[in-house]
């Protein structure tokens, strides 16, 4: 039923994007036109994740992210969202969480069954955590990568966008660090 649910969203979703971006090009707004693009790949990621492997999928996640594709590239990159100020800010927030909720998945599924009884909560917290923010790592060094090497302006306020970006992505991740170190604490006293 997961996979089935996976495969309906992620489609629909990709469906969206595509007919966007055939609108878009059709209306000769290149911009919009590429974020549909994007947003075609990006939406088909569970898509194919789930028709080509064998992955259970932790379905709140795949829901997460599709949300957050909508919050980043429809609300945000087409409908101009991230001209508030404040919205780039809180979706960095957002996929933090996002991001350590994953952390918290692969460290459940990487760890050995016996070993889960005798981890330190301080670990599980700390691996969410890093795997966070190094996820939002990986995002800014993408951002300047596109503007070094294709000239477009990702990090439209440089350093400081940057900052702002990596400390939101590290409370995102701080919070369901704080959650998942909690909750192994509670599972090793019972």
């Amino acid at each position: 039923m997961k996979r089935k649910l996976v495969i309906l969203l992620s489609t629909l979703y990709v469906i969206f994007m595509a007919i966007l971006a055939v609108y878009y090009f059709n209306q000769g707004q290149s911009f919009k036109s590429t974020v549909a693009i994007g947003g075609i790949v990006c939406g088909a990621i569970p898509l194919l994740l789930a028709v080509l492997t064998k992955l259970q999928f932790n379905l709140p996640i795949v829901i997460s992210y599709l949300i957050f594709l909508v919050g980043s590239q429809f609300l945000g990159s087409i409908r101009g969202w991230y001209s508030l100020g404040w919205w780039d800010t809180f979706l960095h927030f957002i996929s933090g969480g996002i991001l350590a909720f994953v952390g918290v998945a692969l460290y459940e599924r990487m760890i050995h069954r016996n070993a889960g009884n005798e981890i330190s909560p301080w670990f599980v917290f700390l691996f969410t955590f890093a795997f966070a923010v190094f996820g939002g790592v990986l995002w800014e060094i993408y951002e300047f990568s596109c503007d070094q090497l294709f000239g477009m302006s990702l990090q439209g306020g440089g350093n400081k966008d940057t900052m702002t970006d990596l400390i939101a992505d590290a409370g995102g991740g701080l919070v369901i660090a704080c959650w998942s170190g909690i909750r192994t604490k509670q599972k090793l006293k019972k």
